[in-house]
């Protein structure tokens, strides 16, 4: 019996100091004994908080509080820049300008925007038609400002849908190309920009209502042979509209659309140094809650299995904001007749710029094949 006591006292009980004695023979160790047949005993009648593992001290409760609030802070800071910069981008300020561009902020102002998001003015008109138009008013969610550029005798309409960022009066130099070759235009300001209501923006999810409220307002006033225009943005709410509303133009020309709002938002951190992981997916959680829709269900590659219109898709190679991949899913897609252009060295760009000869043969070529 002594045997089992001794055995006992040695692996069970040493941190406390308090052995058993035995009963039977009446011999055992008291406590502060400094030695047993193990080894030495533990004279301290404290508990022993702080425990080893291989050798290791575990910390106390109270390191697990302060990492646990730490965390916390971090994930709410986190959050409160996801969602500013969500809000920023998503809306428009009041001021007019142009975007700031990073490279030529000081250090106060690269802090700020880090933290509040990157001022986003409004997008304001700063060119007319060069010829007779009137001003259409046009009513989607919001108020839509329009131009109506006609000709005589006509062969059909050509609708534009401007980017993000931008305004009606940047497809100016397109519409007069069209107008020469016969067409009449409407060009359309998305809700937010330049003289439609409203300041925000949804990269062309609810934009897709302002492309079926121009196209309805010309099938009412009896329009015939209808074709769309878009770039970027513009050219995604085209997709989405045609998905959504079953609507269906005599064609759609669509220029460099993104893959998915993740992967375009994703892409424009990445060009700016910003990591993408986790921010890009928290920015998107807020803007789904700041504008009422799932962002990560925004997917053109998705919008582009219902378009069986004739495409014509345009994409310059160059181009630092939407990738080949992205073009080359999306007309994979694409179920009906269908052309892929690409411009070599062209970027996220105007292809009026530097390839107006070869861009006027691909759009007469496919307008009037059609």
């Amino acid at each position: 019996m002594r045997i089992v006591t001794d055995i006992y006292n040695a692996l069970h009980l040493r941190k406390s100091g308090r052995l058993l004695t035995s009963q039977t023979d009446g011999i055992g160790y008291r406590q502060g004994d400094k030695t047993d047949m193990l080894g030495p005993i533990q004279t301290n009648d404290r508990p022993v908080h702080n425990k080893k593992i291989m050798g290791f001290r575990l910390p106390g409760k109270r390191w697990f509080k302060r990492l646990f609030w730490s965390l916390a802070v971090i994930f709410l800071l986190m959050n409160f820049v996801a969602f500013c910069h969500a809000y920023r981008f998503t809306h428009f300020s009041s001021g007019q300008g142009t975007r700031p561009d990073v490279d030529e902020l000081s250090i106060p102002q690269i802090v700020k925007m880090l933290f509040l998001g990157i001022d986003n003015p409004r997008p304001m008109n700063n060119l007319w038609p060069g010829r007779a138009f009137a001003t259409v008013k046009l009513y989607s969610h919001k108020k839509l400002e329009c131009w109506s550029i006609k000709i005589p005798n006509p062969k059909g309409t050509v609708v534009f849908f401007h980017g993000y960022g931008g305004q009606k009066s940047f497809m100016l130099d397109k519409s007069e190309e069209f107008l020469r070759m016969g067409y009449n235009t409407l060009l359309v300001d998305f809700m937010g920009c330049g003289g439609s209501q409203g300041n925000q923006t949804t990269v062309g999810f609810k934009e897709a209502e302002d492309v079926k409220a121009a196209y309805d307002y010309l099938t009412l006033n009896g329009v015939k042979n209808i074709y769309f225009y878009g770039t970027s943005m513009g050219s995604v709410a085209i997709l989405k509209a045609i998905h959504d509303y079953c609507i269906e133009p005599a064609g759609i020309m669509i220029e460099c659309p993104f893959a998915s709002l993740y992967q375009t938002t994703a892409i424009r951190f990445e060009a700016k140094h910003f990591p993408t992981v986790p921010f890009v997916g928290m920015m998107l959680f807020w803007g789904s809650v700041q504008n009422g829709f799932w962002a990560f269900s925004h997917k053109p590659t998705e919008y582009a299995k219902d378009v069986y219109v004739p495409t014509l898709l345009l994409y310059g190679e160059k181009d630092e904001r939407v990738s080949r991949w992205e073009i080359d899913a999306i007309f994979a897609n694409l179920p009906g007749k269908k052309k892929l252009v690409t411009y070599p060295e062209a970027g996220h760009e105007n292809y009026l710029n530097h390839y107006k000869k070869e861009w006027l043969a691909d759009v007469r070529a496919f307008i009037q094949q059609e």
